[in-house]
């Protein structure tokens, strides 16, 4: 069975996973910190001491250079050769983590060979002081587990730590415990449990990890306090993305808990550690597990935004056993949680779910694996299920939510005095898959009340083809005229024409929509997760927010230029020439002192080829410190020349501003036929040792290729080397690649950059260029 990975773009989520090498400067510390190094062409712990990213020589000892394995600065067991406050940082290349790997040390060769892991990684001394690890290079570093090792990172009991750019996986595809003796691990052999296991654990920091292929699951914490997750990936675990049962009594998280453009997928499945396909998939009905997140009882203020949660053989997101108390609440904004085999988001208590897309395909997995007819759609498959608890309120607004499973939307429990407040949602149903199976024609139901009395109240919805025609006062009731509405290629976009556009209040503090495009964008604000914005159409994917440069490493002759310094301002727009009657999209983004800036506002202002004519929008930025805005071109004298663009950005009493130019032809231009491709670069010049990132955009007669084939070729300045990457298209037929350029003289100059797009039998092929200093 081949399950291939669908990647999602902008116009269906609100980010992109990039999983770019990457980490953070050194952050203050109270006491002298020391970085240690280790690289594949390194020294064992008598011949180098760590302390320099260089080969060891290949003679003497207590070199300055670095180590050759990960054990050398955490073995097994005694005392790590780091300490709190340090950071390790791994160059790029593989290293085993279990029996047999060099320096693993410590007396588990002789004892349960599943304990040879690295050791627990040491406390930082504050939460601004941590111990870091991070990989380095142009390819994150894979540490993979062998011969059942329990975890391959070990945070129990660690405090204020930072880990990023790292692959964590094994290289088998079998899953521990599996009912089918094929598929079960053996006592031995390339594989781990766990990827990441974590007990009271507080202030960490993860950040660019792609946690895959593990036996049993990616992640196991809880008893956590105060973690932030950011582009993360966990994917293709055997039985669970992350389980956050560690013990009945020691499970319980509090404090902020944020995960933040992460994607949880096909867990519950192996994964061939050649090809990426997706093996042995089984649920709980054949003895297994699937959820993509689940905890114990716990509390905490949970945040999930941008982020994907996809193809779990259980539940997505399952957060049914958030305590209910009056300071633990979960905030969900922009997710697209789909074809999750049981519900695609559960809650308990105080939530805020908005903006988001949950997409009900819970029989995705019939027929596929060793599922079984129990594991599709299984609590009934609800999209979202709420649980209510007395004196808690539950938001549930601007969301676009299809369902084949029983409902919707389906809440549980609670008196008056819990409050459930559904507010602006495209709510549509399918056949009830469950009642298909048993032979009789069902619709699903909008909104389903089961064993509950809280107050529940509707306002501005669209429901559409539910079960009795569930048409709460205050709804719009038809057809909601979006993009696509089979199950297996939702796509939420309303067409022109809806009965969303312009329908409904805007909601105070609701001011963008699933793609972070403003919100409202005419007379009023539209139903759903999207916001149609002037002209008619939405913001086109934009490549990702760059992420910061590789870490800090010890001076050179030729450093990266340090960060600007103030408030600045940048802005640009899709292309430099447009059509007449074309959509023009630009960006501004927002910086304080290099940090993005949330919350400023920006003036856009297209000043007409007449001089006198002016366009003007004020947006005001997001989370990632852009402004976005769009406009569709006159076709009149008037419209066509040169636009001089502005963008004047405010925060607080300080001010900056960027200016760009662009042209409108003549005429509309014809819709170009066959396969076609563009590549660019979000910048045309780079520091060396910063992070190009790089997109294509496929299309076939004008439209947008999902699923076509790009290979990214970075030829180097001196003609002879390359750096190549092979990346699948979104839905926007966009494929995008970044990598970090290397800091010696074969890496300055100008750099020539192909992309190759294929798709079916047709070719096509797009240049640029840039350049490093």
């Amino acid at each position: 069975m081949s399950l291939a990975i669908s990647r999602r773009a902008l116009t269906q989520s609100a980010f992109s996973l990039l999983l770019a090498p990457i980490g953070f400067a050194a952050m203050g510390s109270a006491q002298a910190a020391t970085n240690f190094y280790v690289r594949t062409d390194g020294g064992d712990a008598t011949q180098c001491n760590g302390k320099a990213d260089a080969p060891y020589s290949g003679s003497g000892t207590g070199q300055n250079c670095a180590w050759k394995h990960p054990y050398f600065a955490l073995p097994n067991s005694g005392t790590p050769r780091i300490a709190g406050g340090d950071t390790l940082y791994i160059g790029s290349g593989e290293y085993m983590i279990g029996y047999g790997a060099p320096g693993m040390g410590g007396g588990c060769a002789t004892g349960d060979k599943s304990s040879c892991s690295l050791s627990k990684i040491p406390s930082g001394p504050s939460a601004t002081a941590k111990t870091r690890i991070l990989g380095t290079g142009s390819k994150a570093p894979k540490l993979w587990g062998a011969n059942g090792t329990w975890s391959v990172l070990n945070l129990n009991g660690s405090n204020n730590v930072e880990i990023g750019n790292l692959e964590i996986t094994d290289k088998d595809q079998c899953i521990k415990g599996h009912s089918n003796a094929a598929a079960k691990c053996a006592t031995t052999g390339n594989w781990a449990s766990i990827g990441l296991s974590a007990s009271a654990s507080s202030n960490v920091y993860l950040h660019d990890l792609n946690i895959h292929g593990l036996g049993l699951h990616g992640v196991n914490a809880g008893g956590l306090a105060n973690w932030t997750m950011e582009r993360v990936k966990i994917n293709a675990n055997g039985w669970a993305g992350w389980d956050g049962n560690v013990g009945e009594s020691s499970s319980s998280n509090s404090g902020q808990m944020i995960l933040r453009q992460v994607e949880i997928a096909y867990n519950g499945c192996g994964e061939n550690p050649s090809t990426g396909e997706k093996v042995n998939c089984w649920g709980q009905k054949a003895g297994g597990y699937g959820d993509g997140l689940g905890t114990y009882y716990t509390g905490g203020q949970w945040l999930i935004e941008d982020s994907d949660v996809h193809h779990n053989t259980s539940d997505g997101v399952d957060l049914l056993y958030l305590d209910g108390k009056a300071g633990t609440t979960l905030t969900v904004r922009r997710l697209h949680s789909y074809a999750n085999a049981g519900n695609q988001l559960k809650t308990n208590g105080n939530a805020t779910i908005e903006n988001s897309v949950l997409t009900g395909y819970c029989s995705y997995y019939s027929g596929k694996g060793f599922m079984q007819a129990g594991d599709q759609c299984r609590a009934n498959g609800n999209a979202l299920s709420i649980s209510m608890v007395d004196g808690n309120v539950v938001n549930v607004r601007h969301n676009t939510i299809i369902s084949e499973g029983q409902g919707a939307i389906m809440n549980t429990g609670g008196s008056a005095s819990a409050k459930l407040n559904i507010q602006n949602n495209a709510i549509i149903g399918k056949p009830y898959y469950l009642a298909a199976v048993a032979g009789t024609n069902v619709q699903s139901i909008g909104h389903i009340v089961y064993n509950s009395t809280a107050t529940v109240s509707y306002a501005g919805n669209l429901f559409y083809n539910v079960k009795n025609s569930q048409c709460p006062s205050g709804s719009v009731c038809q057809d909601p005229k979006l993009t696509n509405t089979n199950l297996a290629s939702f796509d939420a976009q309303p067409l022109a024409g809806s009965p969303v556009i312009d329908k409904v209040p805007v909601i105070s503090g609701v001011n963008s929509d699933f793609v972070l495009a403003p919100r409202p964008s005419g007379a009023q604000a539209d139903i759903g997760a999207y916001e149609v914005q002037a002209g008619g159409t939405t913001p086109p994917t934009t490549p990702p927010t760059n992420p910061p440069t590789d870490p800090t490493l010890p001076p050179t002759t030729d450093p990266t230029p340090p960060p600007a310094t103030g408030l600045s301002d940048t802005v640009a727009t899709d292309k430099t020439a447009y059509a007449a009657g074309a959509t023009v999209y630009m960006s501004s983004r927002v910086l304080l002192n290099g940090q993005a800036v949330s919350g400023a506002s920006v003036k856009f202002t297209a000043v007409k080829p007449n001089g006198i004519d002016k366009i003007v929008k004020t947006v005001t930025t997001g989370a990632d410190g852009y402004a976005r805005w769009n406009f569709v071109t006159g076709t009149g004298s008037t419209s066509i020349g040169t636009y001089q663009l502005s963008a004047v950005a405010t925060s607080g009493s300080a001010s900056a501003t960027a200016n760009s130019t662009f042209t409108v032809g003549s005429a509309t231009a014809p819709a170009p036929t066959g396969l076609t491709d563009t590549v660019g670069t979000d910048k045309t010049s780079y520091a060396a040792g910063s992070t190009v990132t790089m997109s294509s955009r496929v299309l076939l007669d004008g439209k947008a290729v999902s699923g076509a084939t790009v290979k990214f070729t970075a030829l180097k300045p001196n003609g002879v080397d390359t750096i190549v990457k092979t990346v699948t298209t979104g839905a926007d037929g966009y494929a995008r690649w970044s990598f970090v350029t290397g800091t010696g003289s074969s890496s300055k100059g100008s750099y020539k950059l192909t992309s190759a797009a294929t798709y079916s039998s047709k070719t096509a092929t797009a240049n640029s260029t840039f350049s490093v200093y």
